[in-house]
């Protein structure tokens, strides 16, 4: 089997008892809840093998089989949504997954494409986007991950907090070309989800809250890849109207878009 023709899950986490947002995946943007706008963006990937949401909740479970999604209850205490990620893959054949977070949605199919081809084609276990930051304010929220690579694209570290750091600027600011924003979601070769999720939570992981740092601390490199392509997070409940808004925004325009190619003006 070439690496070309390897086939790649993309594997959803979607728990309902969220800390900061219960029942987060059921929320409705623009009328559908948010674990449909994800996993619609995902199935839509033409690089993309099958698609599936991995809950703990069989209200989560039903919501994804009403909207034809396909979906799997895996109960248990699992430390992070690598771990359910995980579990599934033990449940079904599969030679690649995808981790793609139930908050984390692609506003373009061709953000899962950004991964998934140059992973393929690379050789590397474990593979995850990076995005140019262009906000300070991004940089300075510890809710948003920012990650840090070397000259090769393999990361060096993730971090909620302002990395890496300019010493000589009076204030930190954004700086265009070196502050990235990590991207939820990760591609792994299954022998490497696998081994992962039989190593011990590291002490970085615990102290940032970042899975992926537990895969650094062990050995496992994370080649990181840059997209331009964006998408939108929710992270608490304040956050609904404003991703609901942008939904809506982008929908329209894309409207427009494919409207234009199809009635050219002569």
């Amino acid at each position: 089997m070439t690496k070309s023709s390897r086939s790649v899950t993309v594997v959803i986490p979607a728990r309902f008892g969220s800390s900061r947002f219960p029942g987060k995946p059921l929320v409705k943007l623009n009328g559908k809840p948010m674990i449909q706008h994800v996993y619609e963006r995902a199935f839509a990937c033409r690089a993309v093998s099958s698609v599936m949401v991995a809950t703990d909740d069989e209200r989560i479970k039903q919501a994804v089989e009403q909207f034809g999604g396909r979906a799997v209850l895996v109960t248990g205490d699992y430390r992070t949504g690598t771990d359910r990620v995980a579990a599934v893959a033990r449940m079904f054949n599969g030679d690649c997954f995808l981790d793609l977070q139930g908050d984390e949605i692609p506003l373009s199919p061709e953000l899962l494409t950004d991964l998934i081809v140059p992973f393929l084609g690379s050789g590397a276990s474990m593979g995850t986007l990076k995005r140019v930051m262009d906000s300070t304010e991004d940089l300075l929220n510890p809710a948003v991950v920012k990650v840090v690579a070397d000259a090769k694209g393999e990361a060096l570290y993730f971090s909620r907090a302002p990395i890496p750091f300019v010493r000589d600027d009076p204030k930190p600011q954004v700086v265009g070309g070196l502050h990235y924003i990590h991207l939820g979601l990760y591609i792994y070769t299954k022998e490497t989800l696998l081994r992962l999720a039989a190593l011990p939570t590291s002490r970085m992981e615990d102290a940032e809250k970042l899975e992926q740092l537990r895969a650094l601390d062990h050995g496992i490199r994370i080649r990181v890849w840059e997209t331009a392509h964006a998408s939108l997070r929710v992270d608490r409940p304040e956050d609904v109207p404003d991703v609901a808004e942008r939904l809506q925004d982008f929908e329209v325009v894309k409207r427009e878009v494919q409207s234009s190619s199809l009635f050219p003006k002569s």
